[in-house]
């Protein structure tokens, strides 16, 4: 049984700015510094999700894509990488809502019910969400960008591409559901180095690849290959919107993380 009960925000004020007004401005401002350069709607969106001062700027690139549909998309599957706690398979919160500074979010209990009592990789578990920053950055660029929507968040341990996939077919729906993958790219090269990685990783991503990706390519390797795999099925385009790394926005060069952003689209 579901438990009414809320996800408070715990990165906030490290992640991003706890003050709402703070943080309504920085995502705004992300959203709105450049137009919104694709034209059609991406059913899906791959998304990083370091601290905003490092990787937000990469990340509005891709929701930005998303102000054409605000009124339209009602549900997000939002998928992210276990960082806290190790974990079999796919894990759901039991709670109604989540929390930002923003305001609650309230979560689609009724098919989050369905999806632990029909598939045997997913199983509820706090844990697993308590302390996964990979899902919450999103959050304030989701709040920010849609009208109003519910949310399915998983947190994606140890599952194979195909688990994944059938889980994402499962949920596709039509243009009211929108998919996203939160994951970043390499961790801790020096600058030049890490170019190179994320230049090889972007490009096994865009020629649907996804299981070549190595263990230090990008953290949300495993939800992303599972989306990748699906779309590969489905005949869908992808498009790059962003490849930068924290060199390219915190200054430093030393030890960077790398960041992507990608619309996919149906044909």
């Amino acid at each position: 049984m579901m438990r009414k009960s809320i996800r408070s925000a715990q990165v906030a004020g490290m992640f991003y700015p706890a003050n709402p007004d703070e943080l309504r401005g920085q995502i705004s401002g992300f959203i709105h510094e450049k137009p919104n350069e694709t034209t059609g709607v991406p059913k899906a969106l791959i998304v990083p999700h370091a601290g905003t001062v490092y990787s937000g700027s990469i990340a509005a690139v891709a929701y930005r894509t998303l102000l054409q549909c605000r009124h339209v998309i009602r549900k997000v599957i939002l998928l992210g990488p276990a960082h806290r706690v190790y974990l079999h398979g796919l894990a759901l919160p039991g709670v109604e809502q989540f929390q930002t500074p923003l305001g609650k979010i309230n979560l689609d209990t009724k098919t989050i019910q369905k999806l632990v009592d029909n598939f045997h990789q997913i199983t509820f578990s706090d844990a697993a969400h308590a302390e996964e920053h990979s899902l919450e950055v999103q959050l304030p660029f989701l709040q920010v960008v849609l009208a109003s929507f519910r949310l399915i968040p998983f947190v994606v341990g140890d599952a194979t591409q195909q688990e994944v996939a059938e889980v994402i077919e499962y949920l596709w729906g039509g243009d009211e559901c929108l998919i996203i993958i939160s994951t970043d790219l390499s961790h801790f090269h020096k600058y030049e180095e890490a170019v190179k990685i994320d230049k090889t990783s972007a490009e096994l991503i865009e020629s649907f690849q996804g299981d070549r990706l190595g263990d230090n390519s990008a953290c949300g390797r495993i939800p992303m290959r599972g989306l990748l795999h699906l779309a590969q099925q489905k005949g869908m385009s992808i498009k790059r919107l962003d490849l930068r790394n924290s060199g390219d926005t915190s200054g430093r060069r030393d030890q960077v993380v790398g960041y992507g952003a990608w619309g996919l689209f149906e044909l």
